[in-house]
């Protein structure tokens, strides 16, 4: 059982790692849920300070990720009505069944939102740009986070690999 859970939990982050540039995937969760897995086994002790450091580090990240676009948009001189757009692209573009929707959404999103506002295609533009660049930062965040909860269960593997694995 304990190969098992490791080897679920180890397919659990490699699929976080996607997840932080696939929005369709929660990766952070995932990832989490891989170290939950590992702690699981009867090998490796139940740490409940290191399980709950993780988590809340998943769960900042998780709410940054929906927050980081609009701030990206209201940065580079974008109104509450670009940032209303950034999100609501966002959704748009998680669901529109078109290649790269979850980053082409939130641009227009926000150009359009712009447009409805003071109808001035540079400050649009310019608004849109920002919730791009606010999207590649939280997807950077989000891989950077997912390599990180990587090398911890690799980490705890190998510390407990004579044990885990005989």
């Amino acid at each position: 059982m304990d190969i098992f859970l490791t080897l679920t939990g180890l397919l659990c982050v490699i699929i976080g790692i996607l997840g932080s540039f696939l929005p369709v995937l929660p990766g952070l969760p995932i990832s989490w849920i891989g170290l939950l897995l590992l702690h699981l086994t009867n090998v490796i002790p139940l740490d409940y300070p290191y399980l709950g450091i993780t988590l809340a580090v998943a769960v900042i990240v998780l709410v940054l990720d929906y927050v980081i676009p609009a701030i990206g948009t209201k940065k580079f001189g974008g109104s509450r009505y670009g940032v209303i757009g950034t999100t609501l692209g966002l959704i748009v573009g998680l669901i529109a069944p078109i290649p790269l929707g979850f980053i082409i959404g939130p641009f227009l999103g926000a150009f359009i939102g712009e447009m409805l506002y003071k109808q001035d295609s540079k400050v649009a533009t310019k608004a849109a740009f920002g919730s791009l660049v606010g999207f590649l930062t939280s997807s950077l965040m989000k891989f950077i986070v997912s390599i990180i909860f990587f090398w911890l269960f690799i980490a705890k593997v190998w510390e407990f690999k004579a044990v885990l694995f005989s």
